[in-house]
Protein backbone atom coordinates (compact mmCIF):
# COMPACT_ATOMS: atom_id res chain seq x y z
CA UNK A 1 0.00 0.00 0.00
CA UNK A 2 1.30 3.46 -0.93
CA UNK A 3 1.84 5.98 1.84
CA UNK A 4 1.10 9.72 1.95
CA UNK A 5 3.22 11.80 4.32
CA UNK A 6 1.37 14.94 5.43
CA UNK A 7 3.80 17.54 6.73
CA UNK A 8 2.22 20.18 8.97
CA UNK A 9 4.46 23.13 9.94
CA UNK A 10 3.00 24.83 13.02
CA UNK A 11 3.75 28.11 14.75
CA UNK A 12 1.42 29.56 17.41
CA UNK A 13 -1.81 28.05 16.10
CA UNK A 14 -3.55 27.15 19.38
CA UNK A 15 -6.91 28.33 18.01
CA UNK A 16 -6.91 26.02 15.01
CA UNK A 17 -4.48 23.14 15.50
CA UNK A 18 -6.94 20.76 17.19
CA UNK A 19 -9.46 21.15 14.37
CA UNK A 20 -6.79 20.76 11.67
CA UNK A 21 -5.30 17.60 13.17
CA UNK A 22 -8.77 16.12 13.67
CA UNK A 23 -9.71 16.82 10.03
CA UNK A 24 -6.46 15.35 8.75
CA UNK A 25 -6.93 12.20 10.84
CA UNK A 26 -10.51 11.71 9.67
CA UNK A 27 -9.68 12.15 5.97
CA UNK A 28 -9.35 8.85 4.14
CA UNK A 29 -7.98 8.13 0.66
CA UNK A 30 -8.79 4.79 -0.94
CA UNK A 31 -5.72 2.55 -1.12
CA UNK A 32 -3.48 5.10 0.64
CA UNK A 33 -2.00 4.96 4.12
CA UNK A 34 -1.45 8.28 5.93
CA UNK A 35 1.54 9.44 7.96
CA UNK A 36 1.17 12.76 9.81
CA UNK A 37 4.41 14.64 10.47
CA UNK A 38 3.93 17.75 12.62
CA UNK A 39 6.76 20.23 13.17
CA UNK A 40 6.11 22.61 16.05
CA UNK A 41 8.29 25.50 14.93
CA UNK A 42 9.06 27.07 18.29
CA UNK A 43 5.50 27.90 19.35
CA UNK A 44 5.22 30.09 22.46
CA UNK A 45 1.48 29.62 23.06
CA UNK A 46 -0.39 26.40 23.98
CA UNK A 47 0.10 24.78 20.57
CA UNK A 48 2.60 22.20 21.79
CA UNK A 49 0.46 21.10 24.73
CA UNK A 50 -2.48 20.58 22.39
CA UNK A 51 -0.36 18.58 19.95
CA UNK A 52 0.87 16.26 22.71
CA UNK A 53 -2.73 15.19 23.34
CA UNK A 54 -2.99 13.75 19.83
CA UNK A 55 -1.82 10.18 19.30
CA UNK A 56 -0.49 8.71 16.08
CA UNK A 57 1.57 11.76 15.06
CA UNK A 58 5.25 12.09 14.36
CA UNK A 59 5.83 15.24 16.43
CA UNK A 60 9.06 17.20 16.02
CA UNK A 61 9.85 20.30 18.05
CA UNK A 62 12.04 23.25 17.14
CA UNK A 63 13.29 25.16 20.17
CA UNK A 64 13.38 28.35 18.09
CA UNK A 65 11.17 29.49 15.24
CA UNK A 66 12.89 28.84 11.92
CA UNK A 67 10.08 29.70 9.49
CA UNK A 68 7.76 27.65 7.29
CA UNK A 69 10.50 26.50 4.93
CA UNK A 70 12.73 25.44 7.81
CA UNK A 71 9.91 23.46 9.41
CA UNK A 72 9.08 21.73 6.12
CA UNK A 73 12.71 20.75 5.61
CA UNK A 74 12.75 19.19 9.07
CA UNK A 75 9.53 17.33 8.26
CA UNK A 76 10.98 16.00 5.01
CA UNK A 77 13.79 14.29 6.92
CA UNK A 78 11.26 12.25 8.90
CA UNK A 79 8.70 11.70 6.13
CA UNK A 80 8.73 8.12 4.83
CA UNK A 81 5.79 8.26 2.42
CA UNK A 82 5.77 7.69 -1.33
CA UNK A 83 4.01 11.06 -1.66
CA UNK A 84 4.48 14.32 0.27
CA UNK A 85 1.71 16.85 0.96
CA UNK A 86 2.09 20.17 2.78
CA UNK A 87 -0.80 21.08 5.09
CA UNK A 88 -0.95 24.50 6.74
CA UNK A 89 -1.93 24.54 10.41
CA UNK A 90 -4.74 27.06 10.05
CA UNK A 91 -8.19 26.29 8.64
CA UNK A 92 -7.70 27.88 5.21
CA UNK A 93 -7.05 24.58 3.43
CA UNK A 94 -9.47 21.65 3.73
CA UNK A 95 -8.12 18.05 3.80
CA UNK A 96 -11.22 16.92 1.88
CA UNK A 97 -9.18 17.68 -1.27
CA UNK A 98 -6.45 15.09 -0.56
CA UNK A 99 -8.01 12.49 -2.84
CA UNK A 100 -8.39 14.71 -5.90
CA UNK A 101 -4.94 16.23 -5.39
CA UNK A 102 -3.32 12.80 -5.25
CA UNK A 103 -5.24 11.31 -8.17
CA UNK A 104 -3.05 12.64 -11.03
CA UNK A 105 0.09 11.41 -9.24
CA UNK A 106 -1.33 7.97 -8.50
CA UNK A 107 -2.41 7.67 -12.14
CA UNK A 108 1.11 8.71 -13.29
CA UNK A 109 -0.21 11.80 -15.05
CA UNK A 110 2.06 14.10 -13.04
CA UNK A 111 4.73 14.06 -10.37
CA UNK A 112 3.64 17.33 -8.76
CA UNK A 113 0.14 18.71 -8.14
CA UNK A 114 -0.81 22.19 -6.91
CA UNK A 115 -4.21 22.97 -5.45
CA UNK A 116 -5.12 26.25 -7.18
CA UNK A 117 -7.21 28.71 -5.19
CA UNK A 118 -7.24 31.27 -7.98
CA UNK A 119 -8.78 29.46 -10.95
CA UNK A 120 -12.24 30.38 -9.69
CA UNK A 121 -11.48 33.18 -7.22
CA UNK A 122 -12.91 36.58 -8.24
CA UNK A 123 -11.57 39.93 -7.06
CA UNK A 124 -14.41 41.86 -5.41
CA UNK A 125 -13.42 45.18 -3.86
CA UNK A 126 -16.80 45.90 -2.27
CA UNK A 127 -20.15 44.34 -1.37
CA UNK A 128 -21.08 41.43 0.89
CA UNK A 129 -18.85 39.10 -1.14
CA UNK A 130 -15.83 41.38 -0.83
CA UNK A 131 -12.55 39.53 -1.26
CA UNK A 132 -10.70 38.84 2.00
CA UNK A 133 -7.35 40.68 1.85
CA UNK A 134 -7.68 41.78 -1.80
CA UNK A 135 -4.08 43.03 -1.83
CA UNK A 136 -2.97 39.46 -1.15
CA UNK A 137 -4.98 38.18 -4.10
CA UNK A 138 -3.41 40.81 -6.36
CA UNK A 139 0.06 39.97 -5.00
CA UNK A 140 -0.50 36.24 -5.55
CA UNK A 141 -1.60 36.84 -9.14
CA UNK A 142 1.46 39.02 -9.75
CA UNK A 143 3.83 36.41 -8.30
CA UNK A 144 2.21 33.73 -10.44
CA UNK A 145 2.50 35.92 -13.54
CA UNK A 146 6.17 36.55 -12.76
CA UNK A 147 6.71 32.81 -12.35
CA UNK A 148 5.13 32.13 -15.73
CA UNK A 149 7.19 34.82 -17.45
CA UNK A 150 10.47 33.64 -15.92
CA UNK A 151 9.98 29.91 -16.29
CA UNK A 152 7.65 29.55 -19.27
CA UNK A 153 4.96 27.90 -17.18
CA UNK A 154 1.19 28.30 -17.21
CA UNK A 155 0.31 28.25 -13.52
CA UNK A 156 -2.61 30.05 -11.91
CA UNK A 157 -1.52 29.87 -8.24
CA UNK A 158 2.19 29.54 -7.52
CA UNK A 159 1.78 30.55 -3.87
CA UNK A 160 -0.78 27.91 -2.95
CA UNK A 161 -0.15 26.10 0.30
CA UNK A 162 -1.46 22.83 -1.10
CA UNK A 163 1.44 21.27 -2.96
CA UNK A 164 1.77 17.50 -3.42
CA UNK A 165 4.92 15.76 -4.67
CA UNK A 166 6.24 12.35 -5.45
CA UNK A 167 8.83 11.90 -2.74
CA UNK A 168 11.73 11.51 -5.15
CA UNK A 169 10.93 14.86 -6.77
CA UNK A 170 11.09 17.01 -3.65
CA UNK A 171 13.94 14.97 -2.16
CA UNK A 172 15.89 15.64 -5.34
CA UNK A 173 15.80 19.40 -4.75
CA UNK A 174 18.33 21.35 -2.75
CA UNK A 175 16.05 23.66 -0.78
CA UNK A 176 17.52 26.68 0.99
CA UNK A 177 14.51 28.83 1.92
CA UNK A 178 13.53 28.88 5.57
CA UNK A 179 10.50 31.15 5.54
CA UNK A 180 7.48 31.69 3.25
CA UNK A 181 9.81 31.95 0.24
CA UNK A 182 9.73 28.14 0.29
CA UNK A 183 6.72 28.31 -2.08
CA UNK A 184 8.67 30.32 -4.66
CA UNK A 185 11.86 28.28 -4.37
CA UNK A 186 10.26 24.84 -4.62
CA UNK A 187 8.16 25.96 -7.60
CA UNK A 188 11.12 27.53 -9.38
CA UNK A 189 13.35 24.48 -8.94
CA UNK A 190 10.64 22.05 -10.08
CA UNK A 191 10.00 24.14 -13.20
CA UNK A 192 13.71 24.38 -13.96
CA UNK A 193 13.86 20.57 -13.92
CA UNK A 194 10.94 20.58 -16.37
CA UNK A 195 8.82 18.45 -14.05
CA UNK A 196 5.15 18.61 -15.02
CA UNK A 197 2.85 20.38 -12.55
CA UNK A 198 -0.90 19.78 -12.72
CA UNK A 199 -3.25 22.23 -10.99
CA UNK A 200 -6.51 21.13 -9.37
CA UNK A 201 -9.07 23.83 -8.45
CA UNK A 202 -9.78 24.07 -4.72
CA UNK A 203 -11.78 26.37 -2.47
CA UNK A 204 -10.26 27.87 0.67
CA UNK A 205 -11.39 29.91 3.66
CA UNK A 206 -8.91 32.82 3.80
CA UNK A 207 -8.33 34.37 7.21
CA UNK A 208 -7.42 37.92 8.15
CA UNK A 209 -4.49 39.21 10.16
CA UNK A 210 -6.82 39.55 13.13
CA UNK A 211 -7.55 35.85 12.82
CA UNK A 212 -3.86 34.96 12.73
CA UNK A 213 -2.62 35.51 9.16
CA UNK A 214 1.18 35.70 9.26
CA UNK A 215 2.50 36.29 5.73
CA UNK A 216 3.21 39.97 4.92
CA UNK A 217 4.52 42.33 2.26
CA UNK A 218 8.15 41.58 3.09
CA UNK A 219 7.46 37.94 2.27
CA UNK A 220 6.13 39.08 -1.11
CA UNK A 221 9.37 40.92 -1.84
CA UNK A 222 11.33 37.88 -0.76
CA UNK A 223 9.30 35.69 -3.14
CA UNK A 224 10.04 38.06 -6.04
CA UNK A 225 13.78 37.92 -5.31
CA UNK A 226 13.65 34.13 -4.92
CA UNK A 227 11.95 33.65 -8.29
CA UNK A 228 14.49 35.88 -10.05
CA UNK A 229 17.50 34.40 -8.22
CA UNK A 230 16.71 30.78 -9.02
CA UNK A 231 15.96 31.54 -12.64
CA UNK A 232 19.66 32.22 -13.10
CA UNK A 233 21.30 30.18 -10.31
CA UNK A 234 20.94 26.76 -8.71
Amino acid sequence: MKKLSIIIPVFNEEKTIDAVITKVKKTTISGIKKEIVVVDDGSSDHTHNLLEKHHGLILITHKKNSGKGGAIKTGLVKASGDFILIQDADLEYDPKYYGVLLEPIIENKAKVVFGSRLKNYPLNLWGKNKTVLPTHLIANKFLTLLTNLLYGSNLTDMETGYKVFKKEVINGLKLNSRKFDFEAEVTAKILKKRVKIIEIPILTSPRTYKEGKKIGWKDGLSAIWTLIKYRFTN
